[in-house]
């Protein structure tokens, strides 16, 4: 098991599982599986492997310790999909399902926008349980311990860690607006409040990103990225992805027969 993770915040704890079930398997096999299970996913054409697959995502979910709470994060997941049901079945044609004046909504566009709603939340949760349970920083020392770009991996560290610093700031200027009596309401004074919260937000943001550079300037950062953790590849890691490969290409011969 590898320590001392880097920290992220409430970023780097959003999906860390207290109970994660896969934690003895290399973070690289847990990256590996999972881009093998999301293009297996997402290659699927029928209703029915795309359930399967939904169902085989909540198993990976479950043994990566993710837990009711954290399935709020699929919220605007479903958001988007929400749209999508309510607008793909009348920009396919095909047999009429449903007449709205001029528009008709096809079965076979219902169809679609079905098959999307489950891949696309079998793909989240397979991420969910086998990549955030594990942290962004691991996650991103084990892609470069793959073989990623080091400057990718340098613009993904340092993405992260902008995001968590930026929610910080949000949320100590928001929490300072109610200690100045600032009560939300639809009228100017509110919209231009919320203006400035955005203004401000950015030149803070602008300004925290340029201390970072200083400060890594500072301790002598030079390009390069040095890996802090050392991995250690197993047996159990090699039959983790030789065991998914039979079930990966099983599902894709039941999808296409």
């Amino acid at each position: 098991m590898i320590q001392d993770k880097p920290e992220f915040g409430l970023l780097d704890q959003a999906f860390r599982a207290r109970s994660d079930r896969l934690v003895a398997f290399d973070p690289r096999a847990r990256v590996i599986l999972a881009a093998l299970c999301a293009i297996t996913v997402v290659s699927l054409q029928s209703l029915s492997t795309a359930f399967l697959a939904l169902c085989g995502a909540l198993l990976l979910a479950w043994l990566g310790g993710v837990s009711v709470r954290h399935l709020g994060y699929l919220l605007p997941l479903e958001l988007l999909m929400l749209v999508l049901i309510l607008t793909l079945p009348f920009s396919v044609p095909g047999t009429p399902l449903l007449q709205l004046g001029p528009f008709a909504a096809s079965a076979e566009g219902l169809a679609l926008a079905l098959l999307i709603l489950l891949k696309a939340n079998a793909v989240v949760l397979i991420l969910f349980g086998l990549v955030g349970a594990i942290g962004p920083g691991l996650t991103v020392h084990a892609l470069a311990s793959l073989g990623l770009s080091s400057k990718l991996c340098h613009l993904l560290l340092l993405t992260l860690r902008q995001i968590d610093l930026v929610g910080a700031e949000y949320r100590r200027m928001r929490l300072a607006m109610p200690a100045r009596a600032f009560v939300p309401r639809s009228d100017r004074h509110s919209w231009r409040a919320l203006g400035w919260l955005i203004g401000m937000l950015l030149v803070r943001s602008l300004a925290r990103g340029q201390r970072v550079a200083d400060a890594m300037r500072c301790r002598g950062f030079d390009g390069q990225l040095r890996l802090l953790q050392r991995f250690h590849w197993q047996r159990g890691d090699t039959l983790l992805l030789f065991g998914a490969l039979p079930l990966l290409a099983g599902l894709l011969l039941v999808d296409s027969s």
